[in-house]
């Protein structure tokens, strides 16, 4: 939920006419991230949550994605966004070791 709320954080500064544009998709995909996650634990089945799990970081990628290019247009600094990014990739590497774990052995 950390990496929602330092979106919404750096998204606030974006240009107005943004906010259907770039914008919207950078929340979504922050907010996509959590969500999948709590849907995902509620499921009944490991499997299930595994496949929550997957979407969870395919959001995080996505929202990685979007940072970098909100950075490129100018409406983010960079000290501002290698913080987010630093804590997206922690978090894509416990989403990876979380879902790893909840596969069988052979």
């Amino acid at each position: 939920m950390l990496i929602t709320k330092l979106t919404y954080q750096c998204s606030a500064a974006f240009p107005s006419d943004e906010r259907f544009g770039l914008t919207s998709q950078i929340r979504r995909a922050a907010v996509s991230i959590p969500s999948n996650i709590a849907e995902g634990s509620g499921r009944g089945s490991t499997k299930d949550f595994s496949q929550f799990l997957s979407i969870a970081t395919g959001s995080a990628y996505e929202l990685e994605t979007q940072l970098i290019l909100a950075a490129e247009f100018g409406y983010l600094d960079e000290t501002r966004l290698q913080s987010v990014l630093d804590e997206l990739a922690e978090l894509q590497r416990m989403l990876y070791g979380f879902q790893k774990s909840l596969q069988p052995e052979n």
